[in-house]
């Protein structure tokens, strides 16, 4: 039985989750650790306290991932669920083997942000969370998936490995077009198409996580191999114009 969730990270993505297990499972105790915040005793505690909580939810940066683990997992009680939601798998995967190792923890991965959820009113049916492993019992694995499908999500399970390939050619690609479009300054207009309007929302919902896009770029490795193929897709619809 989870009583108590620590969120490490108090950025959009920690304040989202302390948010939606408030909304979703009001009788959980939830302890925040920001770097950035002093602790209280009652919404921020140090990061001794919120180890030791039944499961701690990572919300840091992917290029904080190893050291905040390497803090983390020796204040933690044996027993404390390690979950991580970072946006790449195989990279944060590893971090887990390697300072988890014989204890509980839990890769997923939530597709979905604080702008879809605002979006969409609150509303998460549908909304994808990708589990690639894990090591818990498989009685407590079924609970955690019940639960969250009961409250609406679609729970999709793949490899670390898959999850990354596909990321990489779509929100990935997804940012990158994004932070594209929004340095060269197009924005909507009065006479928009249906088709644009759909353009511009994907765009809006990216293009302030550059720091999210950059350590994407930085830990997938699938995502220069999406960029050469975009380069040669462009340059291929470049002289497509040019053919008479």
């Amino acid at each position: 039985m989870i009583r108590s969730v620590g969120v490490v990270g108090y950025g959009a993505f920690g304040r989202f989750v302390r948010v939606s297990i408030e909304r979703f499972a009001p009788s959980i105790k939830v302890r925040t650790f920001s770097s950035k915040e002093a602790s209280d005793g009652e919404n921020f505690f140090s990061l001794k306290e919120v180890a030791k909580c039944d499961a701690v939810i990572l919300c840091v940066p992917i290029h904080a991932y190893e050291e905040t683990l390497e803090k983390l997992v020796p204040l933690a009680r044996p027993d404390t669920i390690v979950v991580d939601v970072a946006t790449v798998k195989t990279y944060t995967l590893d971090l887990l083997k390697k300072y988890a190792s014989g204890r509980p923890y839990i890769s997923t991965h939530p597709m979905f942000g604080p702008e879809s959820y605002e979006k969409r009113g609150g509303d998460v049916s549908g909304f994808r969370i990708v589990i690639c492993e894990h090591t818990l019992s498989n009685p407590l694995f079924s609970k955690f998936t019940d639960l969250l499908r009961g409250m609406g999500f679609d729970v999709v399970e793949m490899s670390a490995d898959s999850h990354d390939k596909h990321l990489a050619e779509t929100l990935f690609l997804t940012h990158f077009i994004g932070q594209v479009i929004s340095r060269a300054d197009f924005a909507r207009t009065e006479i928009d198409t249906v088709s644009f309007g759909y353009l511009m929302n994907a765009v809006e919902s990216v293009k302030h996580d550059t720091a999210l896009f950059k350590d994407v770029y930085r830990f997938n490795p699938y995502c220069k191999e999406v960029l050469d193929r975009l380069n040669i897709a462009e340059e291929e619809v470049r002289a497509l114009l040019e053919t008479k």
